[in-house]
This record gives C-alpha cells, sequence and structure tokens, in this order.
C-alpha cells in the first residue's frame, strides 16, 4: 500500500473511530467494559479499536495472569510471542504524563521495549506506578473491575505465570459514544 493511500486509511479509520469511546470485552469469566482514551492516545486507540472491530482478538485467550499485577492478552497465537499491530509492524509509544497506573483496571500496551507496541496489552490488577512512563495507556475498565478482574485474579497459574484454566476473550462489542455521535451530526 502507497504512503498516502496508507494516510487515508488511517484517516478514515481515525473518523470512524471518533466517536467510540467504549468497547466490552466478553470473557469466559464475564465481561470488562473499557473506556479507550481516542484523543490522549489516537495511535494506540486507533489499533486496538481496528483490532477489535476486525474480529482479532475473539477466541484468544489471556496467556500471562499476575496477582495482584496485571493479566495480558492481545496474542492470537495465544504464546505471548505473536500479534501485529494494524500497520503490519510495531509502533510508536504514546507516553503521556497525565495517564498513570494509578488504579486497578487500567489498560495498556504490552511491549518488548520501546517503540514496539502490537496487539497485545494488559489490564492492571491495582495501582503500578513502577509503570509509568513505559507503557501506553489507552484506557480503563469502568465496569467488571470488581467481578470480572477478582475471578479472573484468582485463577491459578503455573510457575510461568499462565493460566491453569483458560481465559478467553470470546469476542468484543463495540459501542457508540452518543454525545459525540450527537455532535457530528449538528
Amino acid at each position: 500500500m502507497s504512503d498516502s493511500r496508507h494516510s487515508l486509511s488511517s484517516v478514515f479509520l481515525l473518523s470512524v473511530f471518533s466517536s467510540v469511546r467504549y468497547v466490552t470485552l466478553h470473557t469466559t469469566y464475564g465481561d470488562l467494559k473499557i473506556e479507550v482514551f481516542c484523543e490522549a492516545v489516537p495511535k494506540a486507540a486507533e489499533n486496538f479499536l481496528a483490532l477489535c472491530a476486525a474480529n482479532y482478538y475473539d477466541g484468544t485467550v489471556f496467556h500471562r495472569n499476575i496477582k495482584t499485577f496485571m493479566i495480558q492478552g492481545g496474542d492470537p497465537t495465544g504464546s505471548g510471542k505473536g500479534g501485529q499491530s494494524i500497520w503490519g509492524k510495531p509502533f510508536a509509544d504514546e507516553i503521556r504524563s497525565t495517564l498513570k497506573f494509578n488504579n486497578r483496571g487500567i489498560v495498556a500496551m504490552a511491549n518488548s521495549g520501546p517503540d514496539s507496541n502490537k496487539s497485545q496489552f494488559f489490564i492492571s490488577y491495582s495501582k503500578q506506578p513502577h509503570l509509568d512512563s513505559k507503557y501506553t495507556i489507552f484506557g480503563k475498565v469502568i465496569d467488571g473491575a470488581d467481578s470480572t478482574l477478582d475471578a479472573m485474579e484468582r485463577i491459578p497459574v503455573n510457575n510461568k505465570n499462565r493460566p491453569l484454566h483458560e481465559i478467553k476473550l470470546t469476542h468484543v462489542t463495540i459501542h457508540a459514544n452518543p454525545v459525540a455521535d450527537a455532535q457530528l451530526r449538528s
């Protein structure tokens, strides 16, 4: 794809997703409704929402689960080593000083070092200030943090933090933001 066509597709995707602020991750342990920070981290939001819209995450497992720390998923291979961004290559971090790991349910891109974001993401089980400025935070759980995250956190793991009972992300629902939709129409 040429650079100009790629730019146009990015503009189109961003405009399509500009009114989207929420998704629900439907898992085998319950639902997690997530607010996506589209304005603060547009590349990460575009990547995540486009992957959700393409059903990329459907049927994937959460392959890493560390009690009081986080749960990680988004790898279609289930190994923790796979996954790709919508651009077919890693994309740059979008670190924002206003976005912190200051609560349970913070959603961020998983990476293998600076500027190596692809499809994997994680959700914090508690405050993790040592992660601030190291990972792109692109959302937060606004519903399901108590029930669903609690259930996931209780799943026993092996010595590599892989859940002994499969935690599957069955599908994702993308919700429109009625306030943004109304503003677009006016």
